[in-house]
């Protein structure tokens, strides 16, 4: 069910570490651990929830600033730091954390994207987060893909999975970002740092096609009024 039902987190959190063990798992920490960023997030093992990320506080920071980035996008989408499920199912415990680190993460993700809490941009997302980390859930998560109305498949197809590989496979490890001491850096400079490029965005392309669907709908309308106005003489 999880599979086609990404809104489902507890299932997706299991399907997550069921997958991920043994060899990808200790794939992502090897990853961490070439990593001097990494190695010391693994030492530090922060946590972000909404007692660690101030919100408040990255809410004043510089608009163009990660911090405030990240603040905006959980107040736009209505989303908090405490949405994630506890790993459960690894006894690793560095490697749990690795996991818990990842979950932890996506909405500074999404929040670098600009992808929406939406399927078809959580499907976009996960593509993206597949070919970065390889980690199975990611990519089992597009079988979503088949909830999607026919307009919404083609723009996945068309645009925004050729996006997620060509950024996923190409930019950073994004598991070795210390976000926690990113927060005042310019978004924009991330993004160039990282090798993550803005996908075009979901929300306004949406909005867009609506009012054209509705603009087209209301011509039509008129256009059939004027035809009975014009044969009913």
């Amino acid at each position: 069910m999880s599979l086609i039902n990404p809104r489902r987190g507890d299932l997706i959190a299991t399907l997550g570490e069921t997958t991920a063990t043994p060899y990808f798992i200790y794939r992502l920490r090897d990853t961490m651990l070439s990593s001097s960023t990494g190695r010391r997030i693994l030492r530090d093992r922060p946590r972000i929830t909404s007692q660690t990320m101030s919100l408040p506080y990255l809410r004043k920071l510089p608009e163009s600033s990660l911090g405030r980035t990240y603040a905006s996008w959980l107040d736009r989408e209505g989303v908090t730091p405490d949405t994630r499920d506890s790993v459960k199912y690894i006894d690793d415990e560095e490697s749990a954390y690795v996991m818990q680190r990842y979950r932890e993460c996506h909405d500074f993700y999404h929040a670098l994207t600009g992808l929406p809490v939406m399927v078809e941009g959580e499907v976009a997302l996960k593509a993206f987060e597949f070919a970065n980390t390889l980690l199975p859930m990611a990519g089992l998560s597009m079988f979503a893909v088949t909830r999607l109305k026919p307009a919404e498949r083609r723009r996945f197809w068309q645009t925004y999975l050729p996006w997620a590989l060509h950024n996923g496979l190409w930019c950073r490890d994004i598991i070795n970002v210390y976000w926690e001491e990113e927060l005042q850096r310019d978004v924009n400079d991330m993004r160039i740092e990282l090798g993550i490029e803005k996908p075009p965005d979901l929300r306004r392309t949406r909005k867009q096609l609506a009012y054209q669907r509705k603009s087209s709908g209301e011509k039509q309308d008129h256009t059939g009024v004027l035809y009975a106005l014009r044969f009913q003489r």
